[in-house]
């Protein structure tokens, strides 16, 4: 890993859906609470197609490991610290989005209407990304 990240955001702040061709994400979670949403974009793996919510609390010591070709993001569910590692310097041309809640994903967020930035609200819908932009 080569570089640390923090994401503060209050509760009710939904980030994401991201994913990268070329960096592994690692998270760790220093204050609040966050409900994690991935999706597998990996046509190749086992696990191709799979979602899952994850709740951390700062107290579990969970870790949240996060491949490339994962799409990953949280909702706030409380004022919330997020440190994230990853294993490549920022580089904007591998930033990817896939709308957070895309009904193809089956992603249970327990939100309909989250507070999203204005880079976030614009991610598209799965079946709209062009493949070259997807996973291999």
């Amino acid at each position: 890993m080569v570089q640390s990240n923090r994401s503060a955001s209050a509760a009710n702040v939904l980030r994401g859906l991201h994913y990268h061709h070329n960096q592994v994400d690692y998270w760790h979670l220093v204050h609040g609470r966050i409900r994690a949403g991935l999706v597998d974009l990996r046509p190749s793996s086992p696990t191709s197609g799979a979602s899952q919510t994850i709740d951390i609390f700062q107290d579990d010591g969970l870790g949240l490991f996060i491949p490339t070709g994962v799409a990953h993001g949280f909702l706030s569910l409380a004022q919330s610290t997020l440190i994230y590692i990853v294993d490549r310097y920022y580089d904007g041309s591998d930033e990817y989005g896939v709308a957070w809640n895309d009904p193809d994903l089956k992603l249970e967020w327990g939100n309909k209407n989250p507070i999203l930035s204005g880079r976030d609200i614009n991610n598209p819908l799965l079946s709209a990304i062009p493949p070259e932009q997807l996973p291999k």
